[in-house]
């Protein structure tokens, strides 16, 4: 596509072929920052591209800031988890504001994070963090004994997240001094928290000059397995109320530009409690399914909001209207082998025959024996399915987890 030199050129952060082809068909110049494993396919299919390593900050790290601000480049976007402090540092430096290495930081350490939320005065759930396994077999004590359980009482659970990795990953649900044993050295420090019953939900909300330009509300169906949009008329009712929570955030944070990604519960009496927010795509390709629905590419959708060339009648052009936009609903399931040993990928037919399958990217198994699955783990691929009915894609989605995909 034509590119237009009088808006912003964006650096993209991490390795992500749904970026560079949305970047691609996107009126502004881009230039993608990835490890050297990228520059060969870079090369072939003309994609512009700078080489650097994120696994570790060192004293060369000024480095990407400087070359991209020698190319012209206005500012960076982190398309994963790993690139939120190095997007944060790079645009400290393109844009003139120190500040945004700080803010990077909050979103990438859970609990400088939940302080800064109850500081903002965000509720959230007791925290803590731990150091090592007493720390953990402590807190659970002390969540119990505030609960008020009697010996010979199962534990309310906890849960355990490593301080900087995205979504499920790291994530243990902690109920018994045992479970602690079987939590590995690698993972500590960590974020301990208490659990919150509820309704869990995620949003995807793109900012532009401190002001929400689109909500949508992602609805788990279980955690970790599957997700569907725009959510259930059940949980859109408390829409108004997660706005204005989204607002507090955007406030608390002092966010002015992006897209942030937070997760939050929605207790039986209707109050909101903040999990985490992330400064990046979700997982379990939210993405794509928006773009099944509403027709809007949310890669450009960011490219947009980040550009601080951007004007309010680009906004106003690009984001459709939230939910009464959407053609109907659209969700996905993460396979996981539920037997040890598999030889082959197989298709359930009920799956496979539902008017709702659209597609998988599952794929033959490498290896036969299934590793056991560490916290949440992480899925073997995923199977998307489109359909009016927001019940039926709930009921959909949960049966997926008593099927064999791999036999």
């Amino acid at each position: 596509m034509q590119k237009n030199l009088d808006k912003g050129y964006i650096a993209l952060l991490g390795w992500s072929l749904s970026a560079v082809e949305a970047a691609e068909n996107f009126d502004r110049r881009y230039v993608v920052v990835a490890p050297d494993w990228a520059e060969e396919y870079c090369t072939q299919h003309n994609i512009p591209y700078v080489a650097w390593n994120f696994e570790r900050l060192n004293d060369r790290s000024m480095e990407i800031a400087e070359t991209l601000q020698e190319m012209g480049v206005d500012v960076a976007i982190p398309i994963f988890e790993e690139t939120v402090e190095w997007a944060g540092a790079i645009n400290s430096v393109l844009l003139n504001n120190p500040r945004l290495l700080g803010q990077a930081m909050l979103m990438r350490d859970k609990s400088l994070m939940k302080r800064r939320a109850q500081l903002g005065g965000i509720r959230v759930g007791i925290f803590e963090e731990a150091h090592d396994r007493e720390d953990v077999v402590r807190f659970l004590r002390r969540v119990n004994q505030t609960l008020l359980k009697l010996d010979g009482d199962p534990n309310d659970p906890i849960h355990f997240k490593a301080f900087d990795k995205a979504g499920c990953l790291g994530h243990r649900v902690v109920r018994t001094p045992d479970d602690v044993d079987a939590i590995p050295d690698d993972e500590f420090p960590a974020l301990m928290e208490s659990h919150l019953d509820g309704w869990e939900f995620a949003v995807e909300a793109w900012i532009h000059n401190g002001k929400i330009c689109f909500l949508n509300i992602s609805e788990y169906v279980t955690l970790g397995y599957s997700v569907f949009v725009p959510a259930s008329p059940e949980l859109e009712k408390y829409r108004d109320q997660i706005k204005q929570q989204i607002e507090k955030l955007v406030k608390t944070f002092d966010i002015e530009f992006g897209l942030i990604h937070p997760e939050y519960f929605v207790t039986s009496d209707g109050e909101m409690y903040f999990g985490e927010v992330a400064y990046r795509p979700p997982g379990f390709k939210v993405f794509e399914l928006l773009e099944r629905v509403y027709g809007f590419n949310a890669y450009q959708a960011s490219m947009l909001v980040f550009d601080p060339k951007t004007t309010e009648d680009e906004i106003r052009e690009f984001f459709p209207k939230e939910v009464v936009d959407a053609k109907g609903f659209a969700g996905c399931f993460g396979v996981y082998p539920r037997r040890r040993v598999v030889s082959r990928l197989e298709i359930p037919e009920e799956t496979e025959d539902h008017p709702y399958f659209e597609s998988h990217e599952l794929t033959t198994p490498a290896q036969e024996t299934v590793t056991k699955r560490t916290a949440f783990g992480t899925h073997w691929g995923l199977v998307y399915f489109v359909g009016s009915e927001a019940d039926e894609m709930k009921r959909l989605l949960k049966h997926q987890e008593e099927l064999d995909f791999y036999v």
